[in-house]
């Protein structure tokens, strides 16, 4: 009896945890009377991930799915909080989820044939890759020659002050767990990532939450250069192809895997093993009668892995206390002119 009281005012507590959240965005998948509601905490656009959600609930009239979309450093905390809440959690951020998987959130589920560089422990997954882009407004580089490399936006905007200022526009890192991991990856690889900074801070840029809003405001001519945009959300935005101009930088892409991980604390065990193995065969080739709107991971070959920002404890070093302090001084420095 005891027992059974603890576990109805647990669902009482995850019932209003999720309820109680405001949200980007929040959409059930499948039948109203479902036996079995998986709850998926995400920081992926829902209109991105429908196709995938929608062919797993297909083949299963009793599993429903409530989605979740927030910010990546928002979904981080959201779920730490409450991770008996949330039985999948999905998010761009790998150093956070890292985080997350090495603390202990994670449950173990094994994955035969899966390479080693593509998960950590056979807790956290990842299953797109990713590169941050540049995107720029077409009409603003119409006759003149499109940045390639870090360098060359570098020499654009010293070149032509007057035109870039207060339009151009990066992540807010002190907000998005996403644009951090971006902007600590970059100064890793190149010094050239912080005079680009204080370059673009010297042209007061106009910092934002995510790559959707930066898009967005390229198309519009709100800014007319957005830098370490995710790609992916880009060229997904297919209705804004003939404004936008993407960009991979020549010099050296920092590309990400979106991750994902089963919460340790899941009620619902076996249907989220079942649907991460949907998603991770998902990842490797299309879902039947949908067009992929995320990329795909591709898991033949090592250079697949190499590419990428690996999934290693050297995720951990950025999120140590003293290293971040310094890390957004400096930035904050570079930026805030």
């Amino acid at each position: 009896m005891r027992h059974t009281l603890v576990l109805i005012l647990a669902l009482i507590l995850c019932g209003d945890a999720a309820s109680g959240q405001e949200w980007e965005d929040r959409q059930r998948f499948g039948a109203a009377d479902a036996s079995t509601t998986l709850h998926i905490l995400s920081s992926t656009d829902t209109a991105l991930f429908a196709p995938v959600l929608a062919a797993f609930v297909a083949g299963r009239d009793s599993v429903a799915i409530e989605y979740f979309v927030a910010g990546t450093a928002d979904l981080n905390s959201i779920f730490r909080q409450s991770p008996n809440a949330y039985d999948v959690v999905i998010s761009s951020a790998m150093d956070l989820q890292f985080k997350l998987a090495n603390d202990g959130f994670a449950q173990p589920m094994e994955m035969l044939g899966y390479p080693d560089w593509a998960h950590w422990r056979h807790t956290l997954f990842g299953f797109t890759s990713e590169p941050a882009a540049i995107v720029l407004n077409r009409q603003a580089f119409d006759g003149r020659d499109v940045p390639q490399t870090r360098q060359a936006v570098i020499r654009v905007l010293r070149e032509s002050p007057d035109q870039f200022r207060g339009r151009v526009g990066t992540y807010d890192v002190r907000q998005s767990g996403l644009g951090y991991l971006f902007a600590t990856q970059d100064a890793r690889t190149s010094e050239t990532y912080w005079r680009l900074m204080e370059v673009m801070g010297n042209l007061e840029v106009q910092l934002y939450c995510c790559s959707g809003a930066m898009i967005e405001d390229v198309a519009a001519g709100k800014i007319l250069l957005a830098y370490n945009v995710l790609g992916s959300y880009a060229a997904a935005r297919e209705d804004l192809a003939h404004q936008l101009e993407i960009v991979f930088p020549s010099d050296f892409q920092t590309i990400m895997m979106r991750t994902a991980l089963i919460s340790a604390q899941t009620a619902n065990p076996e249907v989220s093993r079942e649907f991460m193995r949907h998603l991770l065969g998902a990842s490797t080739k299309p879902v039947p009668g949908s067009r992929a709107l995320l990329p795909i991971l591709e898991l033949d070959g090592d250079a697949a892995g190499q590419a990428m920002i690996e999934l290693s404890p050297a995720l951990l070093t950025y999120l140590d206390a003293l290293k971040s302090r310094g890390f957004l001084a400096e930035w904050v420095n570079a930026m805030i002119q």
